[in-house]
């Protein structure tokens, strides 16, 4: 029976051959009936107790405050793994219950202590914080076959040698020798720099500017190149083109030019493991064009999920292709003489960049003081319909710009910043929340940015409204046990737990430094930058919520492919029941960082405990 256990888990796994040779020796059989206690709290364990066959629960035991019931809070079955703490620290605190008939391996106390002893990666998984063991997971876990697409880099083969030529080079000639060289672009070298130069710049040059064939390239060439470092990530060349809305990079190692990146080689690279969306979403002339580029998303979500890519990745491009949805879709609904006195600006998470699958429409208009544009609600109106129709719902608190509380002038709009900062109704500080985590995608960027800096300059030495503003984020309760355990037995609200606090208590960090991020993560990295939080306290608030964010979507996901079609009326819901003991554990560690967040906010801000 021993040489049954199954070694390619985690965190047995991490040991070596001898080691594993070691744990096989020792190891022993346990059978229990149903209902019998397989470990009870406050005695001292035989070892870790892994599951072959059956079910076991762990629970607290009933106290005088409570209803006499034991509160059971997780299951182990299926090769889950349970006692380490207890046999490592020399004493259980739950009660351990066979619910069926139940084998276990057991893997004896003396035995367990030499090899944390022995292994510093195996008693990290035990012992270390919720960035430890993630780390763990990541170079060890499920997702390691997948390292091709989430770790691929730029210099891994999608690099183009460039065609190079003199600034004296003429238009015919350069034509010529992209045909011979079968390129659809060149590089122009003028002194130090490099200029590019596409086959529609020389199209545009000779037919819509009429300048003859002899004119030289060094003319039309576009100096301001985007560029990528050959050991950057292959992905976030694809999020680097996306939103700068181009279909070449150019790769520089320090001042020396590699090549040329060209989105069809990367676009080439990724379909074969995720189908990845081309540039159809940018090339639409149609509304109905871009409808049917936009309806490869969620399926796009789905396939970097299923490949092991991080979420954060897939978020930052899902942000990207989000935005360059709702920019295709202004420019083919706005009149183009209105469009520099208008700005779309989306919100809440969108603004943040950290949705995932489709969200509700958070977003508003800022328009120029004076404007007059009397069809301008009519516009936003079909606007917000067909958005609908591309699979973004409907806003349930009809923040969208469909509602004409939402369409405001520049004057009005800070005078709303104003007032919802100087009230203290829930409905107020809700609004003002989702409004600062707005960035523009279309239209005047200026008319945003105005409002913005007006809004820092409004809240500057403001210590009364960041308490106010602070105490929102202790509104719901840290869903862990006395003993420092999940609370709930089957399904848990991970939006309220864990993502709200996070999101929001840093949100109010980085307003108060007038920090211009939206995006959570990259505010805690501003913070830390800043000195505002320590180093290890940002990355330790940024792992959780990506856990958070990824245990999420990944139920989302389920959902949908559950359900085939309908709305998730439980998206922020977490079933327990169907998360292995690893997930469980992370789980867990990410709430107690929450915990740890909260009081300092608490301290931070003044608010006392809760």
């Amino acid at each position: 029976m021993p040489s049954s256990f199954n070694m390619d888990n985690l965190p047995f796994s991490l040991l070596s051959d001898s080691e594993q040779a070691l744990l096989r020796q020792n190891l022993d059989i346990g059978y229990f009936q149903k209902g019998e206690v397989v470990m009870a709290a406050g005695s001292v364990p035989e070892g870790v107790y892994v599951v072959l066959k059956g079910r076991v629960s762990e629970s607290e035991a009933p106290d005088g405050e409570d209803d006499g019931q034991e509160h059971i809070f997780v299951h182990y079955e299926n090769e889950d793994y349970f006692g380490a703490w207890s046999a490592i620290k020399g004493r259980a605190i739950h009660n351990f219950t066979a619910e069926e008939e139940t084998i276990c391996h057991i893997i004896p106390t003396k035995t367990v202590l030499d090899l944390v002893s022995t292994n510093s990666l195996f008693a990290d998984y035990f012992q270390q914080n919720l960035t430890a063991k993630t780390e763990i997971l990541e170079q060890h876990g499920e997702s390691q076959d997948m390292a091709e697409f989430m770790l691929a880099r730029v210099s891994e083969g999608v690099i183009r040698e460039p065609l190079i030529v003199l600034e004296e080079t003429s238009i015919k000639e350069a034509t010529v020798l992209m045909r011979e060289k079968k390129v659809d672009c060149v590089l122009v070298r003028k002194g130090t720099r490099y200029g590019m130069v596409t086959g529609t710049d020389l199209l545009n040059a000779v037919v819509m500017n009429e300048l003859p064939i002899s004119t030289s390239v060094a003319d039309i060439a576009t100096y301001r190149l985007i560029s990528i470092n050959p050991d950057e990530y292959l992905f976030n060349a694809l999020i680097t083109m996306t939103q700068q809305h181009i279909e070449r990079v150019v790769v520089m190692e320090g001042a020396e030019l590699v090549g040329i990146v060209d989105l069809t080689d990367v676009l080439s690279f990724f379909s074969s493991h995720s189908h990845v969306i081309g540039l159809r979403i940018e090339r639409a002339k149609t509304v109905e064009d871009l409808h049917v580029a936009a309806q490869g998303l969620n399926d796009l979500i789905r396939s970097l999920v299923s490949h092991g890519v991080k979420t954060r990745f897939a978020m930052d491009l899902l942000a990207a292709m989000n935005g360059r949805v709702m920019a295709k879709l202004f420019d083919l609904m706005v009149p183009v003489d209105m469009q520099p006195h208008v700005c779309l600006i989306v919100m809440g998470s969108e603004g943040r960049g950290e949705q995932v699958m489709k969200t509700d429409q958070d977003n508003a208009i800022i328009y120029r003081d004076g404007l007059v544009w009397p069809q301008m609600q009519d516009v936003m109106n079909r606007f917000s319909e067909e958005l609908m129709k591309f699979g973004y719902p409907p806003c349930p608190g009809n923040i969208m710009v469909s509602n004409p509380e939402w369409v405001n002038s520049l004057g009005d709009w800070t005078q709303k910043m104003g007032d919802w900062s100087s009230s203290w109704k829930e409905s107020d500080q809700m609004n003002l929340a989702i409004a600062v985590d707005a960035k523009p995608v279309a239209g005047n960027p200026a008319l945003f940015k105005a409002a913005r800096n007006w809004f820092f300059k409004y809240l500057k030495n403001n210590d009364v409204f960041f308490s106010h503003f602070a105490k929102v984020a202790l509104e719901f309760d840290t869903p862990l046990t006395f003993f420092g355990n999940l609370k709930e037995k089957g399904q848990l609200d991970v939006k309220k737990g864990g993502i709200f606090p996070i999101v929001h208590g840093v949100r109010t960090m980085a307003l108060e430094q007038r920090i211009l991020a939206t995006n959570t993560f990259k505010r805690l990295e501003a913070l830390a930058e800043a000195g505002i939080m320590k180093e290890k306290h940002a990355k330790d608030l940024s792992e959780a919520l990506g856990l958070f964010i990824q245990l999420r979507l990944r139920q989302q996901i389920k959902r949908a492919e559950e359900q085939e079609a309908g709305v998730d009326l439980t998206p922020n819901t977490l079933d327990l029941q169907s998360m292995n003991k690893m997930e469980r554990d992370l789980l867990r560690d990410a709430f107690h960082i929450v915990k740890g967040f909260k009081k300092h906010l608490e301290l931070r801000y003044h608010l006392g405990s809760r």
